[in-house]
């Protein structure tokens, strides 16, 4: 096979390609490619979009807590996520997780410009009563709301 020939064959597949990817039941080469930027057009628009609704929510999110409590073999992963500066709530916090009975395994926090904490929590082990994430979370989720009404 010539080089010509598989130029053409290498071509043809991927017109092939963006034909399937941009649903166009053109035929011809223009048609194929004019599909394809009308495509690209369209998904531009559908991210503008997205980028609008999303800085529009944002922006009253900002201030929200994002907590997520995973359940681990023999205690839990803690994860908070604020978008702001938050002195002090490390503190908080970790006066929740002794009000719950959780001992401080191991955690990673950021404290510079948001405020990020991962935690490995265990429960104590002379608690009676096993807890579970919902209950870890809620509790987190009091002591921000505690330290949110204090500053």
């Amino acid at each position: 096979m010539s080089s010509r020939e598989r130029k053409k064959e290498a071509l043809y597949k991927k017109l092939k390609q963006l034909r399937s990817v941009t649903h166009s039941t053109a035929v011809n080469k223009t048609s194929i490619i004019i599909d394809a930027s009308k495509y690209i057009e369209e998904l531009k628009e559908k991210v503008q979009k997205l980028n609008q609704a999303a800085s529009s929510s944002s922006s009253d999110q900002n201030s929200l807590p994002m907590v997520s409590v995973e359940t681990l073999e023999k205690g839990f992963r803690i994860n908070v996520f604020l978008q702001k500066d938050c002195p002090g709530l490390l503190v908080t916090i970790l006066e929740a997780f002794e009000e719950l009975g959780l001992d401080v395994l191991d955690a990673s926090v950021s404290c510079s410009d948001n405020f990020r904490l991962e935690a490995i929590g265990g429960e104590n082990e002379g608690q009676e009563d096993s807890i579970d994430a919902q209950v870890v979370k809620q509790g987190v989720l009091e002591a921000i709301k505690k330290w949110s009404e204090n500053n």
